[in-house]
């Protein structure tokens, strides 16, 4: 059994999503495993992790008008100590996730075909986010 780990940074353009699946697959090529676990952790409150579709970006800009509409911008939230974009982008991360578990399978990700690792930033600005791999198999 081995393990192996990595901590990367991703810098976003705003809100919306970032593919990261070839970095993910580029850990795993370095640290061969034929049969294993990756876990991914993003280090973040305000930005989340998704396995979405990777071919029809119209996927994407579908969830971002459907989590724009459950969580709007809104006076109505107390906390706010970082701008209006604060509390919505924390209400959108507990509903997506901050950590993934992909299965390796024959030293590959078990990913459909259509599928793609994404780092979903849920804040207006510009920001770069911290994340981690960790990999166990043989």
């Amino acid at each position: 059994m081995q393990q192996a780990q990595h901590k990367f940074s991703i810098k976003t353009s705003g809100r919306g999503f970032t593919e990261f699946t070839g970095i993910v697959r580029g850990f795993l090529t370095r640290h061969p495993c034929q049969t294993g676990l990756m876990t991914i952790f993003c280090r973040h409150t305000s930005a989340s992790l998704l396995i979405q579709e990777n071919a029809d970006p119209s996927v994407r800009r579908d969830l971002e008008t459907y989590f724009e509409r459950i969580a709007p911008e809104s006076p109505i939230y107390e906390h706010a100590t970082e701008g209006p974009d604060d509390m919505p982008a924390h209400i959108r991360t507990a509903l997506t996730q901050t950590h993934l578990s992909i299965p390796v399978m024959d030293g590959e990700l078990a990913l459909g075909t259509w599928q793609g690792i994404y780092l979903f930033e849920h804040r207006r600005a510009p920001h770069t986010r911290e994340l981690i791999l960790h990999l166990i198999g043989e």
